[in-house]
């Protein structure tokens, strides 16, 4: 990463686009961001480098004084003996037929350097086109850049929607804890945008966005399908035979399921509306999938029993399976 040249920084062309150089900065954020990155120590001093060269590259009249001056426009800009930006704004007038005439600007000359007010505000103005005395190197305030996060919630989160509380990394090196709103059925990958808590404007401009990456954590027994949930649910082999209602939770709370006698494992029982929720129109349905489960311990009747079965009932269950 070079330290002085920011575009080479950024890894963009002199010629790239603002939307080229937001793009960019966006990926090297998330590349180098120290949360990111908690054992390596360099991450912070390069995340802090793509910040800088993005400050200055992303303001249209920042980038055009680095295009001329390179990176130490802005100790210029900061004013300081000398010609040039900061150091005084020479420029020449011509009035008519008169001669022409480069003058230091006179508002520094009459005002900043006698540390207040022009003693002679009217002579200032009078060498001003319209009278109006010029302000000049004042920045304009800009936008804050936007932040990229991630943030991993659990799926009963991301079905019925609540809160959620993340720690986010500031430049200074701070760490900041955020409350966030999770609204029901957010989907894996969705962005949700925190407006005003990304990076501060320069010369207080407004601060930019929090992008949040949702990322959802896999649950020990169900499984989100698009707008619906699969669970799959254990019954005992009297269960199975006999038919039972066995209880299943849900995010509408602990539903009856009634599985038929005969039951198979693989067999799925559908509850229509228990799966997410949805803003634009019903809900999913759940489906449950039925897995008959032993006892760990097999005793001698239920041995003979087997046997009995097997004699009075010869099945192939895989007799129509083919490759």
């Amino acid at each position: 990463m070079d330290n002085n040249d920011y575009y080479k920084t950024l890894g963009v062309p002199r010629s790239a686009s603002r939307a080229d150089i937001q793009k960019a900065y966006r990926d090297l954020a998330r590349k180098y961001h120290p949360d990111m990155n908690p054992d390596d120590e360099s991450a912070k001093e390069k995340f802090q480098k793509v910040q800088s060269a993005y400050s200055v590259l992303n303001d249209p009249d920042k980038r055009e004084m680095y295009d001329r001056y390179g990176s130490s426009f802005e100790s210029m800009e900061a004013g300081g003996p000398g010609g040039g930006p900061g150091g005084g704004t020479w420029r020449t007038y011509t009035s008519g037929a008169g001669p022409s005439f480069s003058d230091l600007d006179l508002e520094q000359l009459f005002g900043g350097h006698f540390g207040g007010e022009a003693p002679f505000p009217d002579f200032a103005r009078s060498f001003r086109p319209g009278g109006e005395a010029r302000r000049s190197n004042r920045r304009r305030p800009s936008r804050g850049a936007d932040v990229e996060h991630g943030i991993e919630i659990p799926l009963k989160t991301a079905v019925t929607g609540g809160e959620a509380r993340l720690k986010v990394r500031r430049p200074d090196g701070t760490m900041e804890t955020i409350d966030v709103k999770i609204p029901s059925g957010v989907d894996e990958g969705k962005k949700i945008r925190l407006r005003g808590q990304g990076e501060p404007g320069p010369s207080g401009g407004p601060a930019g966005d929090l992008l949040l990456t949702v990322h959802v954590a896999p649950h020990p027994w169900f499984q989100r399908r698009g707008k619906n949930l699969e669970v799959k649910v254990p019954i005992t082999l009297a269960e199975a035979v006999l038919g039972a209602k066995v209880d299943v939770p849900s995010p509408r709370g602990t539903i009856t399921l009634t599985v038929p006698p005969g039951s198979s494992s693989g067999q799925r029982l559908r509850v229509k509306g228990c799966g997410v929720p949805s803003r634009a129109g019903e809900a999913g349905d759940l489906y449950a999938e039925i897995q008959v489960v032993l006892p760990k311990k097999i005793d001698e009747r239920l041995t003979n029993l087997a046997k009995q079965m097997r004699e009075e009932q010869p099945t192939n269950p895989r007799g129509e399976m083919t490759w």
